[in-house]
């Protein structure tokens, strides 16, 4: 007699992971998705699981950006879902690929009241690019295809697939369940012809710029655009996040000229970098300037600007294009072209500026003094999580990137909370390379407790709370104080002198405070040797109670 096998609504959604190729999935689980969870971890998939479900959801996120496929979020029903949609938005948003898998209550119970009873597929459709629940148990799998397939191609983004209960602990036999092929993205090259058209406004040029954004990062262009910036010979400005595609360190680099590049450009080509706040909607480009946009969304061309020439397309292959149809750099002599030279006038000049906050010898320490010594005792291959508003607006013109993808900030939707999320996906991505969370106080906040699923994980992170005790500015203890006898504490006040570092020693990690540069050298030094986490809680200048003004936001 012949045996009829079946799986669980669980198992045929961890074989179905496993078939797209999934090596970790991020969550917390609970009602009704310990199944689930169970059977992933069944498959060989690492399950790590979070204190919340926005640092999950966000570390999934990071974890899309890093490997250039989705990373997958479980959570629970209800309230775990709409706590994940942080992770969705934030993907949606940073254009990053992410699968998130919430659990739902029993099918025959919606409307009757049941345990955490939500509308999740309606709830993330307006955050995602596609949001469904299979018809049944045995569809599982062309749902995940399809939810991986809209993560993943054009431009990236976000997913969402509902379990519910009696899928989950249901059973199906092997013949019923429907068979889906695994995910492979393809990838297209723009017109020719507008290329052509790109190349005779490139050889015209005179002042042109090169604006390389994160989607170059995401799409793991560096290897064509640093060739193309090579042959072509002409300035380029990364946004934050696309740091090291071309080197820091690179001559060309404008980074510390930025207001001038921007000024004075007569050709802008814009590299997978959107027109948006990080680029003050285009508002400090020459408004005379040619813009050639490079993107994988043609609705992203002309936001914001008049461009010039649309080059639609996978960003790798049609920066090949343009360099393999450039006959010479943009000036018979580059060294010595006037736009060139103002550049690197500009910073050098802005460089020693900001050399000089670097050896500030007052106490508490300055964020540009204590960065000063982070970065003298950091090695080469670092990865950068940097959140926080001052700890990373400040840090941006400070630590300098070689390689790609080795800053991780709060990206174009600038949300808090990220950093503890994107630390812990870094750590597992780069298991070869340090990783330090360069956090403001106030952002901590945000993720504190996830220490503890970094010390269950074993991962040597470093967190350096840079803790001035405020949102944006902070009290010095007396003025604390005496706001507080006046009933008048400024919204941004926190604590003064919180033992953040008390923390990670509560869940297993080590915590040093340090209120000199040289307490702070040594602690990360020490850090940075130790085979486990450090937290060190570095204490700087408050700064008082004063306007906020920051260098991104348009004037």
């Amino acid at each position: 007699m012949t045996t009829v096998s079946s799986l669980t609504g669980a198992q045929v959604l961890a074989k179905a992971l496993k078939h797209q190729g999934v090596e970790v999935v991020f969550g917390i689980v609970g009602i009704p998705v310990v199944d689930v969870a169970e059977a992933i971890q069944a498959e060989g998939i690492r399950f790590v699981s979070f204190r919340n479900e926005q640092s999950c959801s966000y570390a999934a996120s990071a974890w899309g950006f890093l490997n250039q496929k989705p990373g997958v979020c479980l959570v629970v029903s209800g309230p775990g879902v709409v706590h994940a949609l942080a992770g969705v938005v934030n993907s949606q948003i940073n254009t990053w690929p992410l699968v998130l898998i919430g659990g739902s209550c029993e099918t025959t119970l919606e409307g009757a009241g049941a345990f955490q009873e939500s509308l999740q597929v309606e709830m993330c459709r307006p955050y995602a690019k596609y949001s469904a629940r299979p018809p049944t148990i045995g569809q599982i799998p062309s749902v995940v295809e399809r939810a991986f397939r809209y993560a993943t191609v054009g431009r990236p983004g976000a997913s969402y697939v509902d379990l519910p209960a009696d899928y989950i602990q249901n059973s199906v036999q092997d013949s019923a369940i429907v068979r889906a092929s695994k995910f492979k993205p393809t990838f297209a090259q723009a017109d020719p012809e507008d290329v052509q058209q790109a190349v005779r406004i490139l050889a015209e040029a005179r002042r042109p710029l090169v604006v390389v954004g994160k989607g170059a990062a995401y799409s793991r262009a560096e290897a064509e655009i640093r060739a193309f910036v090579d042959k072509y010979q002409a300035p380029f400005l990364p946004t934050p996040m696309g740091k090291g595609v071309v080197p820091d360190s690179h001559p060309r680099n404008a980074s510390s000229a930025r207001s001038s590049a921007l000024k004075g450009a007569d050709v802008v080509l814009l590299l997978g970098a959107r027109v948006n706040w990080i680029l003050h909607f285009g508002k400090r480009f020459n408004p005379d300037a040619k813009i050639i946009q490079v993107d994988v969304c043609p609705e992203e061309m002309g936001v914001n600007v008049p461009i010039d020439v649309a080059l639609q397309g996978h960003l790798p292959l049609v920066v090949q294009q343009l360099t393999n149809a450039l006959q010479h750099p943009f000036a018979a002599d580059p060294e010595n072209n006037e736009f060139v030279a103002e550049l690197m006038q500009n910073t050098q000049r802005n460089a020693a500026k900001q050399n000089a906050k670097y050896h500030s010898n007052a106490l508490p320490m300055t964020y540009h003094r204590a960065f000063y010594e982070i970065k003298q005792k950091l090695p080469d291959n670092v990865v950068i999580v940097s959140e926080g508003a001052n700890t990373m607006d400040i840090a941006r013109t400070v630590y300098d990137f070689q390689e790609p993808r080795r800053r991780l900030d709060c990206a174009t939707y600038a949300n808090m909370g990220v950093g503890m999320g994107f630390a812990i996906a870094a750590q597992l991505h780069y298991r070869d390379s340090p990783v330090v969370a360069i956090v403001g106080d106030s952002a901590f906040g945000f993720s504190a407790m996830e220490l503890e699923t970094a010390v269950r994980t074993h991962l040597p992170l470093v967190i350096i709370v840079i803790n001035n005790n405020g949102i944006y500015f902070g009290l010095e203890k007396n003025e604390y104080a005496e706001l507080e006898r006046q009933g008048k504490l400024p919204s941004t006040a926190l604590t003064p002198d919180v033992r953040y570092e008390m923390i990670a020693e509560a869940v297993g990690g080590r915590g040093r405070l340090v209120k000199t540069p040289e307490e702070l050298g040594s602690a990360v030094e020490d850090a940075l040797a130790h085979d486990g986490l450090t937290l060190i809680n570095c204490l700087i200048a408050p700064g008082g109670y004063q306007k906020l003004d920051f260098a991104w936001m348009s004037k």
